[in-house]
């Protein structure tokens, strides 16, 4: 019988309290895993005892989750060295069932699976519940989607095709200690709407867990997800930063459905700042951007990824720089602003490259930059293509470091760049200007940025010594 489950979500640097938590995201702090969330709530129908830990927001009650019948650890790519190290340890301190999922684990589940009893491949909005079951009956699970060893062999069960509803509003109640944390500025309350993507860039690694097929949750379901997110954050707080992120890899996928869901919180009367993802070609779509703007939404993060039409063509991301620049232009005529998030280390990038990059996000007035050296998550066209240029597969340094060899420059050279690009982009000559002259929410979030980009680049720095040992 199944009586107690835990879910887990580790941290690469797990979290500590510290006053840096109220400036500094993703240092200490960040918001815990909608995903994970989402999956304990689908489980607390059935067994009333399942509790979430995130290491994002809390430290973790191991005698609490030691105790569990069945722990399921959910790990990304850059957490994924941690994961495994919690794995191991309930495995020997518990008689649990230790199931592991998440992108990571399930792009690379020849390597999870030698850390856990078993590995739960994709979305798991339907199996983690025959996951339950199967434990509950004490049967080898043989539904799709779920690897394991036995007999020192690799077991996969066969492919599972992607839930085609998945209406589930996660219990952020059931996220260990994460009302009380809620009121930190630094994390923002988050809302996933659709999944899946029409494209196929070559560093991507969402589109091969999610597909290229756009699936959606109704408009209804989404905006009462966006009202609870709210009041999560708002009650009993006093949040200076009142903004709601839509965590969607492309939002504007299906077109209509976007429309729809933008009508609804119009005629909702929420009046709240959002923030979403999107590709360049929405910048170029005045109606969805008059109905961004009248739905109360302040920027969108536009995955820019490169400045330079000979990238784009290399990792098959359909733009060029004069579109980029043209759907900037038109974003802030709408009177939204721009967040560019931008990769470094492309085979065609040479020494200078961050310097061209300050000065495309500074020219073009951008307010808000995510820089990383190019990254490789197992199972992506450009992790196949770049395997034998890699540095090493320590997965905790896969989270902006530069980790492969480029083809121009060397990788201390790349990591140069990118503590340039982003030394000169947040300058304190910069935030001075910010702080005078751009409305309050930039104030906020720039000021917030200034001192999170200043925590990056110190981390950037500590691996310069290893880098240069490696580039000689």
């Amino acid at each position: 019988m199944i009586v107690k489950v835990r879910f887990v979500e580790p941290g690469n640097r797990p979290y500590k309290p510290t006053p840096l938590n109220y400036f500094v995201y993703d240092r200490y702090i960040r918001t815990p895993s909608v995903g994970l969330n989402t999956l304990a709530t689908i489980v607390k129908e059935v067994v009333p005892d399942t509790l979430m830990y995130s290491e994002s927001i809390s430290r973790l009650v191991m005698e609490d989750i030691v105790d569990a019948d069945i722990i399921f650890i959910g790990i990304f790519t850059f957490n994924a060295v941690r994961g495994y190290q919690l794995a191991r340890y309930f495995q020997k301190k518990s008689r649990a069932v230790v199931v592991m999922g998440g992108l990571h684990a399930s792009m690379n589940y020849r390597e999870a699976a030698r850390y856990c009893d078993y590995v739960l491949l994709g979305e798991g909005d339907e199996s983690v519940l025959e996951m339950v079951e199967a434990v509950r009956r004490d049967e080898t699970p043989a539904f799709p989607g779920v690897v394991y060893r036995k007999n020192g062999k690799l077991v996969h069960t066969g492919d599972r095709r992607p839930p085609e509803q998945f209406e589930t509003i996660p219990d952020k109640d059931l996220v260990y200690r994460y009302r009380k944390m809620a009121g930190h500025n630094t994390l923002w309350g988050q809302v996933h709407a659709s999944r899946g993507c029409p494209h196929n860039c070559d560093y991507c690694a969402l589109v091969r867990h999610f597909g290229r097929r756009v699936r959606t949750r109704t408009p209804e379901n989404v905006l009462e997800d966006i009202r609870r997110t709210i009041a999560f954050q708002e009650e009993g707080h006093h949040r200076l930063l009142k903004a709601l992120w839509i965590t969607d890899d492309n939002f504007f996928a299906d077109r209509e459905w976007a429309v729809e869901v933008l009508h609804k919180i119009i005629d909702s009367g929420i009046r709240y700042h959002f923030t979403v993802q999107a590709r360049w070609e929405v910048g170029l779509d005045d109606e969805m951007l008059d109905l961004l703007k009248r739905a109360g939404f302040v920027e969108l993060a536009v995955g820019i990824e490169f400045i330079d039409d000979e990238s784009f063509a290399l990792y098959h991301k359909k733009s060029s720089r004069e579109k980029i620049v043209e759907s900037i232009r038109n974003i802030q005529k709408h009177g939204l602003s721009v967040r560019g998030l931008f990769i470094l280390g492309a085979d065609n990038h040479t020494v200078g490259v961050g310097d061209q990059l300050a000065d495309f996000v500074i020219g073009n007035h951008i307010q808000g930059a995510l820089i990383q050296c190019m990254y490789f998550v197992p199972g992506t066209p450009v992790y196949e293509s770049h395997k034998d240029r890699l540095l090493h597969k320590n997965w905790s340094k896969y989270n902006g470091n530069a980790v492969h060899i480029p083809e121009k420059m060397t990788p201390y050279e790349l990591q140069l760049e990118h503590i340039r690009a982003s030394k000169r982009i947040y300058s304190f000559p910069r935030l001075v200007h910010a702080l005078l002259c751009e409305d309050a929410l930039h104030k906020l979030l720039f000021a917030g940025e200034y001192f999170w980009h200043m925590s990056i680049r110190a981390d950037l720095k500590k691996e310069l010594p290893y880098l240069k040992q490696r580039s000689t």
